[in-house]
């Protein structure tokens, strides 16, 4: 076994191979760049190294020679590279066996076969795996494409060739609309992964998005069963689970074999995920599944796969890099209880599920849930990187009880600092159907109105952000009174765009009276316990003029000064402004353009997505403020139409 590995990685997944790598007794160097002095997995590793010359990953965690470099100085004797950046790249792969050190994945040529989705459909098809039908094939010319698709029969996905994460991807569903489709995905591609390539594959109308986890040696592999990955926005996946819902032991030996087959044929080490789409409309059948990728490294959501089976993945795959023999057979493994993980992120989700940053005043995560996280509270969610806080784990001996402990696990957890997507991962532990096991890709684009739907803010939540804002949770004995009579005091708090006033009277320090419109509430303190109305004070947590009440998934609340109010609050529809700090991908708006409400008017990259910015109104430009290639900060002007 290593005495020493570099993890070529940072945040969730980076601590997450530290805490294995630990209890093995195998010591960690931790690389870190600019934005990540002081993270999570800096203060765990046992040494760590400043990389780069910036935040921003070309800068620093893709600088293949330098990580190994530092790998080589600090004596580490193998390169663990998380998942992202470098995990899939066979060149670094290359590097680092050139180097004499060892690569903890799978081999250069087993990443390229899989790297290309058209290339590895081929070989699929070869080795006896289901394919979906589509067009695989290198001529890439614009009509050549658009009769394809027609031969496969619409609805069709183009796919980019070297895509992930669904970028590179559009769903056509009229032949007319297929040209428009294909030159918006092949510029997305292009930008992504500096390839334009793209496949075409029949869409399958009730999609569920089943995979199956492989683990191999190099020659001979086994599967750990699948992960139903189905509740997905966007193509990106939002909560994961195993088994899948509704499997089959037929369909589920029929799915393992094809993976195992999958990895064999490429000669595969390592942990690996073998990805399928099943025709959901008839139930799950043994004929109703087909490959559409291979992922060549550890996935996000490989936690619930580890509570099922018992197995760390992570200690295997330094088991098996280190030169032993898959630590168990096929017929060793089986399934106890049921998994699922919910990701948690900083995104704005009334916004469209903006990515969004800030600084963490609070984290909390109740007990009998396993956090898979990269920060802390104090820690700052950057605009460079991806802006998951944790994962959220849980397990139970059945599918119902681990849906109901993933659902205590999220009404539990508190974050403050910044705008999360908690309340919408509580709405969807709890849609009915999702209970029943009634999942595929677009349950949640059905429902989507009712998931993101605010939580109700009640007049206890108002009167404790009230408490919080005037100082009056801890009240002391001489609270509340001026010299001759109760104390009378007033604050304005904004929530969601709403300004409300707040008005107390301190009855001495356990007694206050709540005046909010037209509700009264009385706090009483009893026992050194704040009782609110009949309601328990929540947690609260405070940052600035932000206060938070840690109810119904975290409620924000702003203090409010009534004498520096914006006349404009309800915003200047004459300026277009960046929503996030980000990188000025195109501007496609000139001076003196007529322009009508929800054009497109520029791309922001940032938080590794694009973002269209979309006139609010019709009118003329004025003014375009950025150009292509500027980097800008939240809040920037980025084009001014003229006065209405």
């Amino acid at each position: 076994m290593f005495d020493k590995i570099l993890i070529a990685n940072r945040g969730e997944i980076a601590c997450r191979v530290i805490e294995t790598a630990r209890s093995m007794g195998v010591k960690t160097v931790a690389v870190y760049s600019d934005a990540d002095r002081a993270s999570k997995h800096v203060v765990m590793a046992d040494e760590a190294f400043h990389i780069g010359h910036g935040p921003a990953p070309a800068d620093s965690y893709l600088l293949g020679d330098e990580i190994i470099a530092i790998a080589k100085q600090s004596g580490a004797k193998a390169i663990h590279p998380g998942y992202g950046f470098l995990s899939e790249n066979p060149d670094f792969v290359d590097a680092v066996e050139t180097a004499g050190l060892v690569f903890i994945g799978p081999s250069a040529d087993a990443i390229r076969k899989m790297g290309l989705k058209d290339a590895a459909k081929v070989l699929m098809e070869k080795a006896g795996v289901p394919v979906v039908p589509g067009y695989h094939g290198s001529n890439q010319d614009t009509d050549h494409l658009w009769g394809a698709a027609d031969a496969i029969g619409y609805p069709v996905l183009i796919k980019a060739v070297a895509g992930g994460g669904g970028k590179g991807m559009r769903l056509v569903e009229r032949s007319e609309d297929f040209t428009d489709a294909l030159a918006s995905a092949q510029g997305e591609a292009t930008t992504s992964f500096g390839n334009a390539d793209v496949l075409i594959e029949k869409y399958i109308q009730q999609p569920r998005h089943i995979e199956i986890q492989v683990f191999g040696d190099g020659t001979h592999a086994v599967h750990l069963f699948e992960r139903d990955c189905s509740l997905q926005r966007r193509h990106q996946k939002v909560i994961e689970e195993a088994p899948a819902p509704g499997m089959t032991q037929e369909m589920r030996d029929a799915m393992g074999q094809a993976g195992v087959r999958a990895a064999e044929a490429i000669g595969y080490k390592g942990a690996g995920t073998v990805e399928f789409i099943v025709d959901g409309t008839n139930g799950l059948r043994a004929d109703g599944f087909w490959f559409m990728e291979m992922n060549t490294r550890l996935q996000v959501e490989h936690p619930v796969s580890e509570l099922i089976t018992g197995v760390d993945l992570v200690e295997w795959q330094l088991r098996v890099a280190a030169g032993e023999t898959l630590p168990a057979q096929q017929g060793e493994l089986s399934i106890t209880g049921h998994a699922f993980e919910a990701r948690l992120y900083a995104e704005d989700v009334p916004k469209g599920f903006l990515p969004a940053t800030g600084t963490l005043t609070h984290l909390h995560f109740p007990a009998g849930c396993r956090a898979d996280s990269g920060v802390r509270a104090g820690d700052t969610i950057s605009p460079w990187y991806d802006p998951m806080i944790s994962k959220v784990i849980v397990h139970g001996p059945t599918r119902e009880i681990a849906l109901s402990r993933l659902s205590q696990a999220l009404e539990g957890t508190e974050v403050g600092g910044t705008v999360t997507n908690l309340a919408f991962l509580g709405a969807l532990a709890a849609h009915a159907g999702f209970a029943k096991g009634d999942v595929d890709t677009g349950l949640i684009a059905r429902d989507l109105d009712a998931l993101v739907a605010a939580p109700e803010v009640k007049p206890h939540h108002r009167a404790a952000a009230a408490m919080q804002a005037l100082d009056l949770v801890e009240a002391t004995w001489d609270t509340g009174f001026t010299l001759w009579a109760d104390l009378h005091r007033s604050v304005h708090l904004m929530h969601q765009d709403e300004i409300f006033e707040a008005m107390v009277e301190v009855d001495g320090p356990d007694r206050q009276i709540w005046t909010i419109g037209e509700d009264q509430i009385v706090a009483n303190r009893i026992g050194g316990r704040w009782d609110l109305g009949g309601h328990s004070l929540p947690t609260l947590s405070q940052a600035g003029a932000r206060i938070t009440v840690y109810d119904d998934y975290g409620l924000v609340f702003d203090v409010i000064d009534p004498l520096d109010r914006d006349a404009s609050a309800g915003g200047d529809l004459n300026v277009i402004e960046a929503p996030m700090p980000g990188l000025v991908k195109a501007v496609f708006a000139k001076p003196g353009d007529a322009v009508k409400e929800g054009d497109r008017l520029a791309i922001l990259e940032a938080m590794k997505m694009e973002h269209s910015l979309l006139a609010a109104r019709d009118g003329v430009v004025a003014e375009v403020l950025a150009t292509d290639g500027d980097q800008v900060e939240a809040g920037a002007a980025l084009v001014r139409l003229e006065e209405d």
